[in-house]
This record gives C-alpha cells, sequence and structure tokens, in this order.
C-alpha cells in the first residue's frame, strides 16, 4: 500500500467516525452531550487552521535553515545562473 492510499484511508476513516459523531449515531463517552455539540461542529476549522499553520511553520523553518545546507544552496544558486544563461540566449532580459 503506498503512502498516499494509507493517507486516504486514514482520511476516510477518521470522515466516517466524525460524520457518525455528527450525526449522533454514537455517542461520546465520558462528555455532555451539550458540551459535544458546540465542540462537533467546529473540530474540521480546527484542524484546518491547524494544519495550515504548521504547513506555514514548516515552510519558514526550511527558510530559516535553508543555509545550513550548503550543497543544496549552492546547487541552487547554480541552477538560477543557468536558467538565466538559458533565457539570456532566448532574448529575455533577466536584470
Amino acid at each position: 500500500m503506498t503512502r498516499a492510499q494509507r493517507v486516504g484511508f486514514g482520511a476516510a476513516l477518521v470522515s466516517i467516525l466524525y460524520l457518525l459523531l455528527f450525526f449522533q449515531v454514537f455517542e461520546v463517552p465520558l462528555v455532555d452531550e451539550a458540551i459535544v455539540a458546540q465542540i462537533l461542529p467546529v473540530l474540521p476549522w480546527w484542524l484546518l487552521v491547524a494544519f495550515g499553520s504548521y504547513s506555514l511553520w514548516s515552510l519558514g523553518w526550511g527558510l530559516v535553515t535553508f543555509r545550513d545546507c550548503p550543497d543544496a544552496y549552492n546547487e541552487l544558486l547554480l541552477e538560477i545562473s543557468e536558467a538565466k544563461n538559458d533565457l539570456r540566449t532566448k532574448g529575455v532580459s533577466v536584470d
């Protein structure tokens, strides 16, 4: 099973469980129904915001620590200069 299939299967499983709890097919044990009625409708939005925050943090952290990888940094600079030279040969002004 590929990683995408595992993620898809997990997401489907969590979605089904959420829908069963949201439509009150099952009850949440040890939690008052009034609290469940307040939390369950906003849970997907909270998860979306949490995922967005994590994504932005991981992108920012990658940018902050990018110079810690000198080989990748030098390789990227080389690719940029090659792309600029290629564009210059085609008559595009890049500077």
